[in-house]
């Protein structure tokens, strides 16, 4: 892993690390299995998911991951 010196600017960064994180996914949903002939029929409902995916895109206007260095965590919005 490449790390910067104290006290000087880097002129190119071609290493970093990324920490990113997914959605939470939903809460789920309360609902319960009502049939004629199944008077305590159970739990239906949902388990809400396991969140969302992660996309990193390239672009090609960068030749350098300097934009990146010094910024480690992004998480995604809810929703």
């Amino acid at each position: 892993m490449s790390r910067p010196i104290p006290n000087s600017k880097a002129m190119f960064v071609d290493e970093v690390d990324i920490v990113v994180f997914g959605g939470a996914g939903g809460n789920g949903c309360v609902s319960f299995r009502r049939e004629k002939f199944a008077p305590r029929g159970g739990p239906d409902g949902g388990d809400g998911g396991d969140g969302g995916s992660v996309y990193l895109q390239a672009d090609s206007q960068y030749n350098t991951l300097q934009h990146l260095a010094g910024h480690h965590h992004w998480r995604a919005g809810r929703g």
